[in-house]
């Protein structure tokens, strides 16, 4: 009888470890996707820019010839719009934003590039896009720029904000919904981790800089409360663990008294 009793708690303690596990698992899909889908919509937001600009610039380029150099970047601006519009549509994890985001800034440089030749100057230095707004295009010099509550630094600044910050005006900032609150991007936490990477992440030290901010310092107030946020539901998910093993104790002690 003792090992039938036995053979029922197994039983349904193997049932409950499979209801927990999968309702974990559900869980954890399910904050993958909420964060997932603010930073799709907005690669997606980024891709529908590029395709207005470019609709601008092909009347912008109407009547001017162009020198094979010039058409060959044109052509490059445009096989990258349409790489990135597919790349959107293929997003299923927080790391495809990424080659989202890197394909929009090699065709706004393409693009750049195509304007240099038209108007007979040299090629634009590769430099990364606007901090404040990647869809600003290529950035032109560092600026200081202080966030709320963080310290300054030097970031790059098209040519727009570069002129509102040497004003003392505030820059034109991209914002994002975090709950119910409209922050800057660079405030959104680790979710934009990928966003920012395609944009910044090819520059070098820029790249350790931009993410220091994005997702360390004084520019992360809120991904740090959402990292808190993270380490809260694990220790809640190592308690249900510690309570598990809590169970298979008992029945293992129950075991150890049963005459064999």
């Amino acid at each position: 009888m003792d090992l039938v009793i036995f053979l029922i708690v197994l039983v349904v303690a193997a049932v409950v470890v499979r209801s927990v596990v999968k309702a974990n698992q559900r869980k954890a899909l399910e904050r993958k996707q909420a964060e997932l889908e603010p930073v799709r919509k907005l690669a997606f937001e980024d891709v529908t820019a590029l395709g207005e600009e470019l609709q601008f610039f092909d009347l912008e380029l109407a009547g001017r010839p162009l020198d094979p150099g010039a058409n060959a970047d044109y052509q490059r601006a445009l096989d990258e719009y349409e790489a990135a519009k597919k790349a959107a549509d293929s997003i299923t994890e927080p790391e495809h934003v990424k080659i989202v985001t890197e394909t929009l800034e090699d065709a706004r440089y393409a693009m750049a590039c195509v304007r240099a030749r038209v108007d007979g100057q040299p090629l634009p230095t590769r430099r990364p896009p606007c901090f404040f707004d990647p869809r600003h295009g290529l950035s032109v010099e560092d600026v200081p720029y202080t966030p709320p509550g963080g310290a300054t630094r030097d970031v790059p600044a098209c040519v727009l904000d570069a002129e509102r910050i040497h004003a003392g005006a505030e820059p034109d900032i991209r914002k994002v919904m975090v709950g119910n609150r409209r922050v800057p991007y660079f405030q959104g936490g680790r979710a934009y981790q990928p966003y920012a990477a395609g944009y910044f992440g090819g520059f070098g030290p820029m790249d350790m800089m931009f993410m220091g901010m994005l997702f360390g310092g004084g520019f992360d107030g809120i991904g740090d409360g959402i990292g808190g946020i993270g380490e809260g539901l694990g220790d809640g998910i190592g308690s249900i663990g510690d309570g598990i093993g809590g169970m298979f104790d008992g029945i293992g002690g129950m075991f150890d008294g049963f005459d064999l």
